[in-house]
């Protein structure tokens, strides 16, 4: 739900329309994936393969921003099969909140963190200029000294 509301606002206070995706299984996307790319390194004189997630974001323009209560390096196993910027949102560290959306907001996977990334994905791509970054922060209340939810 964090993900579709992020959809929402990157809409109406951004202009930035998004498409969202449901990951049903990460780990078997990554194996399919890993298949595709042995069987391309075995058949080096067959047409390349390409693995199911790749095909699926062919004809999509812009970052991808994953976003999870899983820890980060669960959904960077999928990096190599996405061929753009890539941006990777997730819980790593320990639970340190009473509810569940505080701990979105403490870990940075909340509506608001999947906003800034995809706002400062799209500044990297050139698309938008940082001070749109800038200006994001302050409306959605994130502060650049907020202490890095990995290092308590």
């Amino acid at each position: 739900r964090e993900v579709e509301a992020a959809a929402v606002m990157l809409e109406q206070d951004y202009g930035v329309a998004a498409d969202i995706w449901s990951l049903t299984s990460i780990n078997e996307l990554q194996r399919e994936g890993k298949r595709v790319a042995r069987w391309n390194l075995l058949h080096p004189e067959d047409e390349p393969r390409v693995p199911y997630l790749t095909e699926q974001l062919e004809g999509h323009d812009g970052p991808v921003v994953v976003a999870t209560d899983y820890m980060k390096a669960h959904a960077e196993q999928l990096r190599q099969f996405i061929p753009r910027r890539y941006a990777v949102l997730g819980t790593d560290g320990y639970g340190r909140s009473d509810t569940r959306e505080r701990l979105r907001r403490f870990f940075e996977v909340s509506r608001e963190f999947v906003v800034l990334a995809a706002l400062r994905a799209l500044v990297d791509e050139g698309a938008l200029k940082p001070a749109v970054v800038v200006e994001a922060m302050q409306a959605l209340g994130i502060s650049p000294d907020k202490i890095d939810p990995t290092t308590l």
